[in-house]
């Protein structure tokens, strides 16, 4: 297999870079400052690109991509990336949520802490020879209301220690259902509304989509208490910055801390010149040990990708549950043997494609994603481009494809089982799968026909009449032209049966043109497989 070749186009610590330069078969170029116009022209040539801020990957990065399979942003925000142009291009962007939570919530304390007790005003008082202890008297956290705009990893970090100092924690998030989290220390508000008007002080970790952009206006602005604060350590187009600034000048706003701006750095932004503020230059994830973490998290997860086909931190893959057990991936794996099964049936296109499964809990979460994953195997053979779970679901809107998925309780016979059915101007085929409890998969029924068989390597489907003769036939014809068969699975369903041959190697094409001029034999098809790891 050639070299695999990487390009890493933002600064990254050295333990990441380490990581890289150790990884046999792969080469790392490390080019950063890279104008848009610089990284189109050269990211065709590599499989995985690393970034963190700096760069801004766009659409006419993705106008011709390439070799480039997968993008690894060392962070959590993907602003600088063209995410819909990536999935049009089949290219996955992956992005590392867990390395710098605690940073975050850390730095969204220090903030607080520093705006409510009137640190840096403080600090520069003395600093200038001057002693008024009483011109700067704070307020403490103890027995403050804090209202928390997103619950997710940092949001929840933030809880834990802001009910450490013994504040009163209520939250908003429209994806938390319940009136509770955290075992009922974080209450939740049931609209951003109700929020506002209840907190001393509030603190943005929602991500930043098309849809709130300046989440917190000056209508957002005005429902809250004037001896309120405000903290975005987040996304800064998630505050309208002119309105906060009209606030704070104003008193409307008691205060408020802010390490993230609409533009970095905030040139013509009005916040560094308004009043009662605290700012930092996106500080969040700037601690060593976080700076360490995203970097070797963002390594990790492009070398699991591009060397195992493994896939974490996705950020354009809808659906994907967060972390794939290995029973998860065993079954994505399964149902891509599967797929490979019924691709040569899909050579002129398919109408609809129907995923079910019947299983637990996981099986059930992961449903949507196999009937993605089925799809772009079915019909990868037959199309140019790229196609991948990144890209599957535009594929099928495009197209008109019907893809359905269907999650059931589990079958008698077997506790888990994935069957797919295509249908085409009205005829449908089926195949059915499970993963067995040692990990491996196995193939239960191919359009009805019941056998028990391990999917991998060359493999022939023989659909032929059931009579007398026909095994000889195939068993002549393969010794006689020295191709060895290393397993055959038989199945009898009315009067014809489909013979499944796994082959050393794959048979030449006259070999197949042979048997399919048997009067016995109704139809050939082949399939490759790639070995079980």
């Amino acid at each position: 297999m050639a070299d695999l070749k990487v390009l890493v186009a933002d600064k990254i610590a050295e333990e990441g870079l380490a990581r890289l330069r150790a990884t046999q078969g792969l080469l790392v170029d490390v080019r950063t400052g890279l104008s848009p116009a610089d990284l189109a022209a050269i990211v065709g040539d590599y499989d995985g690109l690393i970034i963190r801020s700096g760069v801004k990957v766009t659409a006419e990065v993705f106008a011709k991509p390439g070799r480039l399979r997968v993008i690894a942003r060392a962070g959590v925000g993907v602003d600088n990336v063209d995410v819909p142009a990536a999935t049009a291009a089949g290219v996955l962007v992956m992005n590392t949520p867990d390395a710098n939570t605690i940073s975050t919530a850390e730095h969204t304390m220090a903030m607080l802490l520093a705006l409510m007790h009137r640190i840096p005003d403080a600090h520069a008082h003395v600093r200038n020879g001057a002693w008024d202890r009483a011109a700067f008297v704070g307020r403490q956290l103890a027995g403050k209301t804090l209202g928390i705009v997103g619950l997710g990893r940092v949001g929840r970090a933030v809880a834990e220690r802001a009910l450490a100092f013994g504040m009163d924690v209520w939250a908003f998030d429209p994806f938390v259902s319940g009136e509770t989290a955290l075992d009922g220390a974080v209450r939740i508000a049931p609209s951003l509304d109700d929020l506002l008007g209840r907190v001393d002080c509030l603190t943005l970790h929602a991500a930043l989509t098309g849809d709130n952009k300046h989440l917190i206006g000056a209508a957002q602005l005005a429902r809250m208490k004037p001896s309120a604060v405000l903290v975005n350590c987040a996304r800064g187009a998630l505050v309208d910055e002119s309105a906060l600034a009209d606030a704070l000048n104003s008193g409307r706003l008691a205060g408020a801390a802010i390490d993230v701006f609409a533009n970095e750095p905030p040139v013509g932004s009005p916040l560094p010149g308004a009043k009662n503020i605290v700012l930092t230059p996106h500080l969040g994830a700037s601690t060593a040990e976080a700076q360490t973490a995203v970097s070797t998290d963002a390594v990790d997860e492009l070398l699991d990708y591009l060397l195992h086909g493994r896939i974490r931190g996705a950020v354009n893959v809808a659906g994907l549950p967060a972390n794939l057990t290995d029973r998860d991936r065993a079954y994505l794996d399964l149902t891509a043997r599967m797929a490979a099964v019924l691709a040569p049936f899909c050579a002129d296109g398919v109408d609809r494609v129907l995923l079910a499964t019947h299983g637990e809990q996981h099986l059930t979460a992961l449903c949507p994603t196999l009937a993605l994953q089925a799809l772009a195997e079915l019909m990868s053979p037959h199309i140019e481009g790229r196609l991948n779970l990144v890209n599957a679901a535009a594929f099928a809107r495009q197209r008109g494809i019907d893809v359905q998925n269907a999650a059931h309780s589990a079958q008698r016979d077997y506790l888990e089982t994935v069957t797919i059915e295509i249908e085409r101007r009205g005829a449908k085929h089926a195949v059915e799968g499970a993963v067995f409890v040692d990990g491996r998969p196995r193939i239960l029924a191919i359009d009805g026909y019941r056998m028990e068989m391990v999917p991998e390597g060359p493999l022939v489907l023989i659909f032929n009449d059931d009579r007398p003769g026909v095994i000889g036939v195939v068993g002549t014809l393969f010794g006689d032209r020295q191709i060895n068969i290393a397993d055959m699975f038989l199945s009898r369903r009315d009067r014809t049966a489909l013979m499944v041959l796994r082959l050393d190697a794959q048979p030449p094409a006259h070999v197949l043109d042979a048997l399919r001029a048997h009067a016995a034999i109704v139809s050939v098809q082949t399939v490759a497989l790639p070995p079980l790891r």
